[in-house]
């Protein structure tokens, strides 16, 4: 929006914009000039001209008003009470100064329809109508003029009503598009959120795990401890690769990657650790295949940090379940701390991805250690109970 046009459904927000929409309400009382005539030309005596110019004031004062704020939540009661004085106005000026004054009425009709919802300007506005016949009848030669309004007054007023009805969709939708932005938004921070708490949890764990393993190595073994130095070095690198991809979003994990990954971090936090060979991933969307890695990260993360395992087994099976095909993840371990955090954040984080993917998620204590069972659909066949 620039600092002169004021789109539709919009407040102005300055001086100007008050200005252009006052323009642009004010410019249909062109159509006023029958009174001005009337009083310029139509040999009132000065003090009917007068009541006359100060009447005419007070009826547009009144109808810009209303108009103006039309959409700005006033009661129904009040604009009914404002719509009853411009009609009061109206059939007053009409009765006293001619039929000249009887477009009045079709202002009164508009107003009706701009600041009433649709099932009280269906009303309304006829009213308005049926008021305007009978001041026509009323004032001498008015019924001449009765068809040159009356179809304008309806025309108008029914017409203002689907103007204010468009006015109050594009506020939604502009509210509803600002909703959608902000939820956007909130989603890319969760996104964020959950790639680095799984990306640094990990990589972080392990370094730390390789630290203490090269101090403990350096008195009499300092060649293995350069070596698990030259490692901390490789994840190190690795992590911050990472980081960068998930902050571009661009980063979907493999799950081959992760199992070789999940063997070093075990190996290094002296777990014996019982994984699968390399399996094949045909027939498994990228996004499902994604989803697992992120879990299998997690799962050895929480193993490593929390559990204090002296035993961790991971699998990989496919199914076949009633809702089809499914690729299942478990990894157990012996250990008794759990996840260290309950249903914390890790958790909370791959039940979102799993949900995205269609896939589930089941965590929770297993016999004398925990378990984590992640499912993801496959588009392929599923062997019942064969590893993947």
């Amino acid at each position: 929006m620039n600092d002169v046009g004021v789109g539709i459904g919009q407040r102005p927000v300055n001086r100007r914009q008050r200005v252009v929409k006052s323009l642009w309400t004010g410019i249909w009382l062109v159509y006023l000039s029958a009174p001005v005539s009337d009083l310029l030309h139509g040999g009132h005596s000065t003090g009917v001209r007068i009541l006359g110019w100060l009447g005419l004031a007070a009826f547009v004062t009144w109808y810009m008003l209303l108009v103006f704020r039309t959409g700005r939540g006033e009661r129904n009661g009040l604009v009914l009470g404002s719509l009853g004085v411009l009609a009061a106005q109206s059939t007053l000026l009409a009765l006293t100064l001619g039929r000249e004054w009887m477009v009045l009425f079709v202002y009164v009709s508009i107003a009706s329809g701009a600041a009433l919802p649709l099932r009280m300007a269906r009303w309304t506005v006829p009213g308005a109508c049926a008021v305007l016949t009978a001041v026509a009848f009323a004032v001498p030669d008015g019924h001449s003029y009765l068809a040159g309004l009356l179809i304008p007054a309806l025309l108008g007023g029914f017409a203002m009503t689907g103007v204010r009805e468009l006015v109050r969709t594009t506020i939604a939708l502009r509210e509803a598009r600002a909703t959608v932005a902000q939820l956007a938004a909130n989603e890319e921070r969760l996104r964020l959120a959950r790639d680095l708490h799984d990306l640094l949890g990990h990589s972080l764990s392990l370094i730390t795990l390789k630290s203490e393993l090269a101090g403990r190595m350096l008195p009499d073994r300092p060649d293995e401890a350069a070596q698990q130095v030259a490692d901390i070095e490789q994840v190190s690198r690795q992590a911050l690769v990472d980081v960068r991809e998930a902050v571009t979003g661009y980063r979907r994990p493999r799950l081959n990657a992760e199992l070789a990954g999940a063997r070093v971090a075990l190996t290094a936090a002296g777990v014996t650790a019982e994984l699968p060979a390399e399996p094949g991933f045909d027939g498994v969307p990228e996004e499902s295949e994604s989803a697992l890695a992120w879990a299998l990260r997690e799962a050895v993360t929480n193993v490593v940090r929390h559990s204090g395992a002296r035993r961790c087994t991971v699998e990989l099976v496919r199914r076949q379940t009633l809702d089809g095909p499914v690729l299942e993840l478990t990894v157990e371990d012996d250990g008794s701390g759990g996840t260290g955090t309950g249903d914390g954040n890790g958790l909370a984080g791959l039940t979102e991805r799993l949900t995205k993917a269609g896939g589930t998620l089941e965590a929770g204590p297993f016999k004398y250690g925990f378990r984590l069972v992640a499912r993801v659909p496959t588009a392929g066949p599923a062997d019942v109970g064969s590893p993947a």
